[in-house]
């Protein structure tokens, strides 16, 4: 089986336009690919209601239907930046939307998280994200007049990326060795992470680890690639 991963792209943000994402999407049919697993953060902010949509998030969900409708299985891994898109108006767009999501290419096992909340030290953090998706917050946002809205979702944002800023500053490797060692004695022989700049596989002892850039390209697990050697290495970047 292979599967696509897509993590942080940060459409109508720092990540720019569609375009290049979405040609990329339309590849995925001819190269094989069965499950496509979108690991947060897709767009700068996504909120679950027709009164945020933009023009890119539109030909996004009519991009991921139309993978659906070819067989392609998709499942969103809710981002900081994911705001009810669980039983929204594009919940058709995905197979499920989850906190994380696990699978297996050729006996090995994957564990797939945005990553945001691994740090159990950043409590702040944790407590503002706790806040943005709550179900009070949810009702604000949906039923307060657009513009007013979109102030309280950009200034929440701002809030968490502001007390996260201390760890996100350099890379947690604490953080993420402490939570890496007690969701792979889950069973789990590659945990891969999101948000925090890179696309992270992070490896059960002794298999290694790669780092590969998260700026939302598709990247694919190969079932082809030998996973003897190490299991964090087949990862690949899609021309």
């Amino acid at each position: 089986m292979r599967v696509a991963l897509i993590a942080d792209a940060h459409l109508s943000g720092p990540g720019g336009p569609a375009g290049p994402l979405l040609g990329q999407l339309a590849a995925l049919p001819a190269q094989g690919c069965e499950r496509l697993v979108l690991m947060g953060d897709i767009f700068q902010a996504w909120i679950g209601s027709p009164r945020f949509e933009t023009e890119d998030i539109l030909k996004v969900v009519d991009a991921l239907r139309d993978l659906r409708r070819q067989g392609i299985r998709i499942e969103y891994v809710e981002g900081n930046r994911d705001f009810f898109l669980k039983d929204s108006v594009y919940a058709d767009a995905f197979d499920a939307v989850v906190l994380e999501t696990a699978f297996e290419v050729n006996g090995v096992r994957y564990l797939a998280v945005h990553g945001d909340g691994l740090n159990d030290k950043d409590w702040k953090y944790r407590f503002w994200r706790w806040l943005s998706k709550s179900a009070p917050v949810r009702f604000v946002v949906l039923h307060t007049p657009r513009r007013l809205a979109h102030r309280l979702v950009h200034s929440t944002e701002r809030r968490l990326s502001q007390t996260n800023f201390k760890h996100r500053a350099a890379l947690p490797e604490e953080a993420i060795r402490r939570y890496a060692e007690r969701r792979l004695a889950e069973g789990h022989d590659v945990l891969l992470l999101g948000h925090i700049v890179q696309l992270v596989g992070v490896a059960e002892p002794g298999r290694g680890r790669e780092h590969l850039r998260g700026t939302g390209e598709v990247q694919q697990v190969d079932p082809d690639r030998d996973h003897e050697d190490d299991a964090a290495h087949d990862l690949v970047r899609v021309p």
